[in-house]
């Protein structure tokens, strides 16, 4: 069976802050935190769908930036994998469109305020290691 990738996004606000997303569905993520993002549809590269799903989930325009190191499984067939991200001068302010009720802008010392989903707390160590976060 083909893995499938689902992407997340780190977007770093000015250097320093990471937003953090709080599902509303379904009911056994609710309330739980998460870097936003999604599946990667057929014949989308991971970064387009990236963009796609921040547009979607969030209402924004972001740049995808760099891969972050590693992938980290999901529930079989999917794995996740993370890249950096920066809103575009232009963009609103991102919005819990879709799937989520809440968005946090976390300082570094903040990161792990919130209850992360236990898939993305890999995800989100090394995106905060990698961006000097800890």
């Amino acid at each position: 069976m083909t893995e499938r990738i689902v992407v997340a996004a780190a977007a770093l606000y000015d250097g320093d802050r990471l937003l953090a997303a709080r599902r509303s569905a379904p009911p056994e993520l609710a309330g739980r935190w998460e870097l936003p993002g999604g599946k990667v549809e057929e014949g989308e590269t991971p970064e387009a769908a990236l963009a796609r799903e921040l547009r979607e989930e969030l209402g924004v325009q972001a740049q995808v930036m760099d891969r972050v190191p590693g992938e980290w499984p999901l529930r079989s067939p999917y794995v996740l994998q993370a890249w950096t991200a920066r809103l575009l001068p232009a963009s609103p302010d991102p919005k819990p469109l879709q799937d989520h009720d809440e968005l946090r802008w976390l300082t570094p010392d903040e990161i792990w305020d919130v209850n992360w989903l236990d898939q993305d707390v890999p995800a989100v160590r090394e995106v905060s290691r990698g961006a000097g976060l800890q």
